[in-house]
């Protein structure tokens, strides 16, 4: 048969499943007996060390922007993206930064609700633009998304069993996801699948490539953020490098464009980056780790996550969005 095919007969047999709402009316009932269950964070910081996996230094990029109007200082770490995911872009990002060819440059656009995007502002006038760096690689859109590898037998054991493998939460799946067949945490990241391909998702402080119209798919040197609701429509048409693990408020609170997209009208209005680093070059940086998606306390804080039965709540919503359910980032203990 072919994939797609396969791809299609399956997320149909999925569609027919039982859906969650059948566990969320029992996980109701159970809501108000069990409101001295622990909240996300509670069971987040009661995970132990052998849960969290160690980010390394060089997988981060650091962005310093101008100290702000009360002279602080303003950092931003960005976690790039692991194999298979967007490594032509990811290995551009990183040749720019060893170039620091983004020092001197600027934060030009700030869509409300949507997205904060930094470059070059004057990319689009050969008399002005800045001069890329040799070497850097041409991706194609095929790269937006990749074979599913060992996500496939998840899917399927769902499928079979009305359940997933230990590595997946119970909650999500298939009926879950109106912008994928089924959306997970995978590895550490948040992705969606059809079975036939894998992708990672528009979260709230995801980071992806600025491009122009299609074939073009960017070469990494015009880079956003996701300051708003999860813009799941991008997903699979422009390329996801990253996300935001700290210091997201610096780029979410800047003042809004007025022009049209949220550009800047002035170059008075951007934002000055002073620099962008690899982490493994910045002398101060702090070690971080997230908590393992296949770990048994995460399990139990996307569980929470979808079925709220600490005491504020009244009723588990029994499900939640992927991008409801951030992985935990924090700094090393030390």
């Amino acid at each position: 048969m072919h994939p797609s095919i396969a791809a299609m007969a399956l997320l149909l047999q999925v569609a027919a499943a039982p859906p969650i709402h059948a566990q969320a009316a029992a996980a109701q009932s159970a809501g108000r007996t069990a409101a001295s269950s622990l909240a996300p964070s509670e069971i987040v910081a009661a995970a132990p060390g052998s849960d969290w996996t160690p980010i390394a230094a060089a997988d981060l990029l650091v962005m310093t922007l101008a100290p702000d109007s009360h002279h602080h200082a303003r950092r931003v770490v960005i976690q790039l993206m692991p194999p298979p995911f967007s490594q032509g872009w990811v290995g551009n990002i990183r040749k720019l930064a060893a170039a620091h060819w983004w020092d001197g440059l600027s934060v030009n656009r700030v869509q409300d609700n949507y997205v904060a995007q930094w470059g070059d502002a004057g990319a689009d006038d050969k008399a002005k633009a800045r001069a890329l760096p040799a070497g850097l690689a041409v991706v194609p859109e095929v790269e937006y998304s990749m074979p599913p590898g060992d996500l496939e037998p998840l899917v399927k054991s769902w499928i079979e069993h009305d359940t997933v493998g230990s590595a997946l939460p119970k909650h999500l799946g298939v009926v879950n996801d109106v912008y994928a067949g089924f959306s997970t945490d995978w590895k550490g990241w948040p992705v969606g699948s059809d079975l036939a391909r894998v992708w990672p998702v528009h979260c709230y402080g995801m980071v992806g490539v600025g491009r122009d119209l299609s074939p073009n798919t960017g070469s990494g040197a015009e880079l956003y953020t996701v300051i708003g609701h999860a813009p799941r429509h991008l997903d699979r048409n422009i390329a996801l490098v990253g996300r935001v693990i700290e210091g997201i408020e610096h780029l979410s609170s800047l003042s809004r464009g007025t022009e049209a997209l949220g550009f800047y009208k002035t170059a008075a209005e951007r934002t000055p980056i002073v620099s962008i680093r690899l982490g493994n070059a910045v002398a101060d940086l702090p070690r971080y780790e997230y908590l393992s998606t296949e770990s048994a306390s995460f399990a139990k804080y996307a569980d929470a996550r979808a079925n709220r039965r600490d005491a504020f709540f009244i009723r588990p919503a029994g499900g939640a969005d992927i991008c409801n359910i951030p992985v935990p980032v924090r700094r090393v203990k030390v």
